[in-house]
């Protein structure tokens, strides 16, 4: 019975990595409510600031803010790149690593230099390891994360941008669909266009600004920023809580398909030993006979 003793030890095994994934399971489904809730109630202030700065952009103020002047040769581009801190959750952060990786060989190709913003352990280890130029890097926001926890990285990226480091300024995460579908998301966050946001709209846009047009489209467009970047890290969070529910549930459900196949296994073994000892018993008593 020793080939019987080593199933029973896996089945003990794959019963016991069951529980784990079931509690992963429940844990990441209780997170994923409060994650859903706070990427819904980031997504109104994220859209509407992102329709006014869009409005700007088109219109003719007095004062023209670094962050709405398009460069003419894009020598460097920025990208920050959101993903989790922790694994588990499917292929989440493998899409978007490889999306944004696609994208840096096209920037490379163009002759554009390429410096990143990983927030997340998992794109910042990833980026280290093949040698790509960090300039800043933001790891362990937690499950609630909040705006001034994010401002610090972020900040060196947008000084870079108004100092004429860097051209371009790009984000990458994963937009939050529905619980099944996670897409991965490239897009433009520097400089603001007027097309950013699609508009049924048109016309030019103009504003009376009070107490001047400098401190009112400063502190607009740092909001901007500052928005859409936490808009992202609250839909890049909700996906990977509902991608993390998705995989242990398969993870589950395969193990509850594997312990089914042990177990059968295991009583054909048990069969087979019982029916070997009956067969010596019987030839046995034959040969006394």
């Amino acid at each position: 019975m020793a080939g019987s003793k080593e199933i029973r030890t896996k089945i003990k095994s794959v019963e016991n990595t069951r529980k784990i994934t079931r509690a992963m399971e429940m844990v990441a489904a209780a997170k994923m409510r409060k994650a859903q809730e706070r990427m819904r109630a980031a997504r109104p202030y994220a859209e509407k600031i992102r329709q006014v700065a869009a409005h700007l952009a088109r219109a003719n103020p007095e004062y023209k803010h670094p962050y709405l002047a398009k460069r003419e040769q894009v020598k460097n581009v920025g990208i920050i790149l959101i993903t989790s801190d922790k694994g588990l959750c499917g292929g989440l952060n493998t899409n978007v690593l490889r999306l944004v990786t696609n994208r840096m060989k096209e920037f490379d190709t163009a002759g554009s230099g390429i410096r990143l913003t990983p927030i997340g352990n998992k794109g910042f280890s990833f980026m280290s390891r093949i040698g790509a130029k960090i300039q800043s890097h933001l790891t362990g926001l937690g499950d609630t994360p909040h705006v001034e926890d994010l401002i610090g990285a972020v900040k060196v990226m947008l000084d870079a941008y108004v100092a004429g480091e860097v051209d371009a300024i790009y984000i990458s995460y994963n937009h939050f669909v529905n619980t099944m579908k996670q897409e991965p998301t490239f897009e433009q966050l520097l400089p603001l266009s007027g097309e950013a946001m699609a508009e049924s709209q048109q016309g030019q846009w103009d504003y009376i600004y009070e107490p001047d047009a400098k401190q009112v489209v400063d502190e607009l467009l740092l909001r901007y920023v500052e928005s859409l970047v936490y808009s992202a890290v609250t839909e890049n969070q909700a996906s990977e809580q509902s991608s993390r529910m998705v995989a242990m549930k398969a993870a589950s459900d395969n193990a509850k398909t594997v312990i089914g196949e042990l177990k059968l296994v295991y009583n054909k073994a048990r069969q087979a030993a019982i029916t070997k000892e009956i067969s010596e018993i019987v030839g046995g008593a034959a040969a006394v006979n």
